[in-house]
């Protein structure tokens, strides 16, 4: 047994006994999202119903309101930082969490140790054994980076203890590793507890907006709007971490507009982009293997995607324009990897479409390491994103992957994506949410004889703007103009 079990159980048990003694449907709730997920599908309706039931975890409000971030560390005292190293604090982490967010951190952090900075990460509170991850330690190594974990033996309830007690332990880490820079991520969370320990050790602060998830939260689930308190609440907390940080970063000019509209000076904005590593623009992987075990003939156009299943990501769309050309007698493949809430109800739309024989193919999550095995199997790769906010503004991770594996794209025609593609050149911009016109440029993108040539030319742009070491040198330019190297 790891000796860090004990600590890690009695984390757990204060999670689950704050639950349940503050909001006991909310506690029942986390127990079957823990669950596995056969066994979490077969109890659906009664995640939804103890959904609708539990309170909303809303953000954490300070006392006197957005201006003070979090309670500075108790006992803190100056530190000699070391130039040139930068602390990383971010919500979760590989190797316990796969997702675009932990993916860019740890390329990002790599990439800058290849550059000569000395990255450290430290994940949220709790994490990762409020995930359910039971053998957990203090420290991991990932790929060279130091991964640190803030895991005391009990967690205090409510969002506005935890930041505090966020706020102190990350302080300690400070007062040990002695960063030059603080390099907080998306959300307020961690941007809050960045500002706190600014105020307590004279660090800079450089907020890097991932996305604007009070617009991610409104897509989650019918009838929330602009209006309801807790999106303005979150709204507020965003805009006052970009607006108190020393330099902001985020994915794209879209993104940035948005930043400098909300009162951030535009010479304070920096744009660093979503990117690759150099070995995914070497030659893909043969795909003829993985054609095989899928039952995919030599002969068939594969169209797809990889993508989490959620609502704004548009999925129905593409099965509805897959459905569409299978009937115009094209012969069509349709590759879904990836896996999320709305995966259940695509297999079924699937199957209403006369999908489920095959031309749909549903992988769920695959290792990151996989992902250009399934680019290898791929004749064009779709992005259907639907005309929501977030969707207009933030520019995904995936496209970017796909364009350096030398694929056309054909993305939604949203602000965000039509910085990635350009229509003619690397792919198509199609009109959000319109399954005719969706098949209308896939039949195009797959006939056409300048196929090749766009995911040639796709390749490119992501060789010349988007890989990170390009990102690395970005941030290391803009740590010495703070004067941290």
């Amino acid at each position: 047994m790891s000796r860090h079990i004990p600590r890690v159980f009695s984390l757990a048990a204060s999670v689950a006994w704050g639950e349940l003694r503050h909001d006991p449907a909310r506690a029942v709730l986390l127990g079957v999202r823990l669950l596995p997920s056969a066994v979490r599908r077969r109890v659906r309706p009664l995640e939804r119903r103890l959904a609708g039931r539990a309170r909303t975890a809303g953000p954490a409000a300070a006392p006197s309101g957005v201006r003070v971030p979090a309670p500075a560390p108790r006992g803190a005292r100056p530190v000699r930082p070391v130039p040139g190293r930068v602390l990383h604090l971010v919500t979760n982490g590989l190797p316990f969490k796969q997702a675009g967010y932990t993916v860019r951190t740890q390329k990002i952090a790599e990439a800058q140790r290849a550059a000569g900075l000395d990255p450290h990460v430290v994940t949220r509170i709790g994490f990762p054994v409020a995930q359910g991850v039971l053998d957990a330690s203090p420290l991991h190594t990932v790929g060279g980076v130091p991964q640190h974990r803030l895991l005391p033996p009990w967690l205090p309830y409510g969002q506005a203890a935890l930041l505090a007690r966020n706020a102190e332990l990350a302080g300690r880490l400070v007062e040990r590793l002695r960063p030059a820079v603080l390099h907080p991520a998306t959300d307020h969370g961690n941007g809050r507890v960045a500002l706190a320990l600014r105020a307590a050790y004279g660090l800079p602060v450089v907020y890097e907006v991932r996305g604007f998830l009070e617009d991610t939260w409104l897509t989650q689930s019918p009838g929330r709007s602009p209006a309801d308190p807790s999106y303005r609440a979150r709204r507020e907390l965003e805009t006052h971490c970009m607006r108190e940080a020393d330099l902001v970063l985020t994915l794209g000019a879209a993104m940035k507009a948005e930043i400098v509209a909300r009162g951030v000076p535009e010479e304070r904005v920096l744009i660093v982009p979503n990117a690759v590593d150099e070995e995914f623009l070497g030659p893909p992987p043969d795909g003829a293997p993985l054609r095989a075990r899928l039952g995919i003939a030599p002969e068939e156009f594969v169209v797809g995607t990889v993508s989490s299943l959620t609502p704004h990501e548009g999925i129905g769309t593409l099965l509805h324009a897959g459905a569409e050309l299978r009937r115009r007698g094209v012969p069509l493949r349709l590759l879904i990897v990836g896996d999320g809430p709305e995966r259940a109800a695509l297999r079924g739309l699937a199957g209403r479409l006369g999908l489920a024989d095959g031309t749909a193919v549903f992988t769920g999550r695959v290792p990151y390491a996989q992902v250009r095995a399934c680019h290898a199997v791929l004749d064009v790769f779709a992005v259907p994103r639907t005309d929501e906010r977030v969707c207009r503004l933030v520019t995904p991770l995936k496209p970017v992957e796909a364009m350096a594996s030398g694929l056309p794209v054909a993305a939604s025609d949203l602000p965000a994506l039509a910085e990635l593609v350009k229509p003619g050149a690397t792919g198509q911009l199609v009109p959000p949410a319109s399954p005719h016109s969706w098949a209308d440029a896939l039949e195009t993108l797959l006939y056409s004889r300048d196929r090749c040539e766009w995911g040639a030319a796709a390749r490119e742009s992501v060789a010349r703007d988007r890989t990170w070491s390009r990102v690395a040198s970005t941030t290391r330019e803009a740590y010495r103009a703070l004067g941290c190297l």
